[in-house]
């Protein structure tokens, strides 16, 4: 079964494209037709793109790896936050930092600025300062939270990209291209799919269709996260089954040298007293 279908799509407007003028010719393969100067997407392969999409998210989430969403447009940026969230993934709705990929350490170090003035604050360091020295780093950590910190937990590169507007985010795809790291990517007309790995021919302008369509991954990866952690359960079930008999034999040998030491016990004490006796007589 689909993870979305055809009335899904055309209800959230995924199907409407660019002006004709603004369209990227590598993105013919998936227009349907032009009507009224307007390009409209084949939604059909729409379908199609979405799960093969899903199905390779849902595989990485089950593998315990870290997806990082990427929408800087005003459009998609709740969307992204509150999905992303929702799977406990990293994402980025403010200015993408250049090298947050390709320079990843200096972006590590500059999130772990953020935890030491919050040890800071803790430890009774902070009130110590003076005012405006306050004032200074209150505003780093505010600044440093905004772009950085809804990717705190990433200790290290992701696993993959997914990308709303890849025309937009072409900075972000480019490092991720650069390293190696797979690209999901929202494609619209007028955007070039040459770089993306798993592309989604779809309105990348609309709060609907971005909603639908994000919602799908999310929902793909959430299904990943809990057979990794039926799995999980499983295997720890198992190995406590594998060990139980185990731990009754050494029980048994346990109980066995205990009695083994009481007959010792006994028969020494026995000597002794027999020894006592025959010097007494």
């Amino acid at each position: 079964m689909s993870r979305v279908n055809f009335d899904q799509l055309l209800e959230a407007g995924v199907h409407f494209g660019h002006l004709k003028r603004k369209w990227n010719p590598a993105m013919a393969p998936y227009i349907f037709m032009e009507r009224n100067g307007i390009h409209i997407i084949d939604l059909y392969k729409t379908v199609a793109k979405v799960d093969e999409a899903a199905e390779v998210l849902k595989n990485l989430a089950k593998q315990g790896k870290k997806v990082l969403f990427v929408a800087t447009k005003k459009q998609a940026k709740q969307v992204i936050a509150e999905k992303a969230a929702a799977v406990g993934m990293p994402y980025v709705i403010e200015r993408w930092p250049g090298g947050m990929l390709t320079n990843f350490p200096t972006i590590r170090k500059a999130v772990k600025k953020m935890a030491t003035i919050d040890k800071m604050t803790k430890d009774g360091t902070f009130d110590n300062l003076s005012k405006r020295e306050k004032l200074q780093i209150t505003r780093q950590r505010a600044k440093l939270e905004k772009t950085l910190g809804s990717i705190a937990d990433l200790t290290r590169l992701p696993s993959a990209l997914f990308v709303v507007d890849v025309l937009k985010e072409h900075i972000a795809v480019r490092e991720a291209n650069r390293l190696g790291i797979p690209v999901f990517g929202m494609v619209d007309t007028n955007s070039d799919p040459t770089n993306i790995d798993y592309v989604i021919p779809a309105n990348d302008d609309a709060t609907k269709s971005v909603e639908v369509i994000v919602g799908a991954m999310c929902e793909a990866m959430n299904e990943g996260l809990q057979e990794r952690k039926a799995e999980k359960v499983d295997a720890e079930a198992a190995g406590e089954g594998e060990n139980a008999p185990k731990r009754e034999r050494r029980a048994k040998a346990a109980k066995k040298d205990q009695r083994a030491k009481k007959e010792d016990s006994d028969a020494m004490n026995a000597n002794i007293s027999a020894k006592y006796a025959k010097d007494e007589e």
